[in-house]
């Protein structure tokens, strides 16, 4: 039953992004445009199927499971969530196309790899987890659009069109639409380093050191970043080069000890 799942939960995301892709592509096709617009249902599908999964693979009853895989299938599951509900008043189903297959990968990798046992933790430290698990799941849309953003202003200065491209709102709503994305991921990472600080004990026994410190780096990026923004007007090339920078330091930070600690060693 649980491979069932895993399988449905995979298809189902593989399926949204394909009929959103062929809805991208399609001009005057036999493909009827009213069938393609089951990307979003299908998404919303795969969403449900995957709490299901989230459920059982976090295994609750026994604490909590975050293993790699099984935190990336979280945070994927958290992107798809975010995603769906913004493409009610944003037109941002095209991310649908990047983000869905890698949710369906990570829950494939979660449900067949995944060995590692649950642990329990305080209520205070779940909060930290959760927080810091959010802030990512934020930023890593913000990192998609911010990759969109690139493509647009790169087709603006060079004249290129595409059905991508032709399909996104104009630059001022991607741009607000990113820092949007950047202005609560950072109050969610803020909110996440303060309750570390008060409730993870035994950093560096628990080999945490470097996690906190490219997650404060990550935090003093996005800072800068936003100070810009506010101050100097900061946009288009320079916010991107920032985006992008503070998100990697973010997910060496978030995904580096468990690569190394889980797979590597």
């Amino acid at each position: 039953m649980f491979s069932v799942l895993i399988l449905t939960s995979a298809l189902l995301y593989l399926l949204s992004a394909g009929a959103q892709y062929l809805l991208l592509i399609e001009h005057n096709s036999w493909i009827s445009t009213a069938k393609l617009k089951a990307a979003k249902p299908l998404g919303a599908l795969a969403i449900i199927s995957h709490t299901f999964l989230l459920q059982q693979s976090l295994q609750l009853e026994h604490g909590i499971s975050l293993s790699i895989f099984t935190t990336g299938s979280l945070v994927s599951w958290l992107v798809a969530l975010v995603l769906v509900i913004s493409s009610m008043r944003q037109q941002v189903e095209n991310l649908f196309i990047a983000v869905f297959p890698m949710a369906a990968l990570l829950i494939l990798c979660d449900g067949f790899f995944t060995i590692a046992a649950p642990k329990p933790y305080e209520s205070g430290l779940i909060s930290h987890i959760l927080l810091s698990i959010l802030s990512y799941s934020i930023f890593t849309l913000a990192a998609f659009q911010a990759v969109l953003l690139h493509q647009q202003n790169k087709a603006l200065k060079h004249n290129i069109s595409g059905p991508l491209l032709n399909s996104l709102p104009p630059l001022q709503t991607m741009e607000r639409l990113l820092f949007e994305m950047l202005w609560t991921g950072f109050a969610l990472l803020s909110v996440s380093l303060v309750t570390g600080i008060i409730f993870v004990n035994d950093i560096f026994d628990q080999h945490l050191a470097h996690k906190i410190f490219l997650s404060f780096i990550s935090w003093l990026i996005f800072a800068t970043l936003l100070t810009g923004r506010v101050f100097w007007g900061w946009r288009g090339n320079k916010a991107i080069r920032w985006t992008i920078g503070g998100f990697i330091s973010l997910m060496l930070g978030f995904f580096g000890s468990k690569l190394v600690l889980e797979i590597l060693l």
